[in-house]
C-alpha cells in the first residue's frame, strides 16, 4: 500500500491503528489541534513554516509545499529506533520506523510551507507523523548546503514512549526489516525508498546503506552532492 493525502484526510491511519487490540492510545484530532497550536505559540503568525523531514516524508511527504532544499541537523541522527505494530509489522513480527535520537547530525530536506496553507497541512502532517504520539514535535535549528540557518519543526523520538527501541544491535534491526510487514507495506520497502530518496538528494547515510546492504545484497543506489 502506498499512503496518500486521502488516507489522511479521511482518517484511515487513525482507524487501522485504532482497530489493533491493545495498542498504543491514539491521539484525537482535537489533541494534534492543540500539540499544533503550542508549538506555533512563539512563531511569527506571518512566516512560511519550514518541517525537516528524513525519513519518509523525503519520499512521500503528501503535505503541500512552496520550496525544498537539503540540510544537515547537529544533535540527532537517524536511526530505526521505532518499534511498529501496526503500519510496518504485527503484533506477531514488529516492524521498525524511522526517528530522530539524540546524538550525531543527521541530512534530509526542508520543506517550506507558506502560512496561508500551514493549518491544514500541518494538521495532515500531524495525522500522519502523531498517530500514537510517539515523537515530539520541536523547533530545531538546521543549516542547508549554503550555510544558511532555519529554524523547523522535526519529530524528535520520544524515549518513553512504549514505541521505543532504543539502539539495537545491526543484525535484528537487518532481520526485522526483511521480514516485518504491516498495514502500509513491509519494512524492506520502507528501507529501499528511503535510501533511494535521499540519494536522489546526494545524501548517504551508512547506517541506513550498511541496512540495505544486509537486507538486500546489493549495494544502495550512489548518492551524489546535492
Amino acid at each position: 500500500m502506498s499512503l496518500t493525502r486521502q488516507h489522511l484526510e479521511s482518517g484511515y491511519i487513525r482507524r487501522i491503528f485504532a482497530a489493533r487490540p491493545n495498542g498504543p492510545r491514539c491521539l484525537t484530532d482535537e489533541e494534534h489541534r492543540a500539540s499544533i497550536a503550542a508549538l506555533l505559540g512563539d512563531h511569527c503568525p506571518e512566516c512560511d513554516i519550514w518541517v525537516f523531514g528524513y525519513g519518509s516524508l523525503v519520499w512521500n511527504p503528501l503535505f503541500q509545499f512552496a520550496e525544498r532544499r537539503t540540510a544537515t541537523l547537529h544533535g540527532f541522527h537517524r536511526r530505526f529506533c521505532l518499534w511498529s505494530v501496526t503500519g510496518r509489522g504485527t503484533p506477531e513480527n514488529p516492524g521498525l520506523v524511522l526517528g530522530l535520537d539524540r546524538g550525531g547530525r543527521c541530512t534530509g530536506v526542508l520543506y517550506r510551507i507558506p502560512r496561508k496553507a500551514a493549518a491544514e497541512e500541518l494538521f495532515l502532517l500531524w495525522r500522519r507523523e502523531m498517530v500514537v504520539g510517539s515523537y515530539a514535535p520541536r523547533w530545531v535549528k538546521v543549516r542547508d548546503r549554503h550555510g544558511r540557518e532555519v529554524r523547523a519543526i522535526a519529530f524528535i523520538v520520544r524515549r518513553d514512549h512504549p514505541s521505543y527501541a532504543g539502539k539495537l544491535p545491526a543484525e535484528r534491526v537487518a532481520a526485522t526489516m526483511s521480514t516485518a510487514c504491516g498495514a502500509i507495506g513491509p519494512c524492506a520497502d520502507y528501507l529501499a525508498k528511503t535510501v533511494e530518496a535521499l540519494a536522489e538528494h546526494g545524501i548517504r547515510d551508512p547506517h541506513l546503506t550498511d541496512l540495505h546492504d544486509r537486507v538486500f545484497g546489493t549495494p544502495p543506489p550512489r548518492s551524489d552532492p546535492a
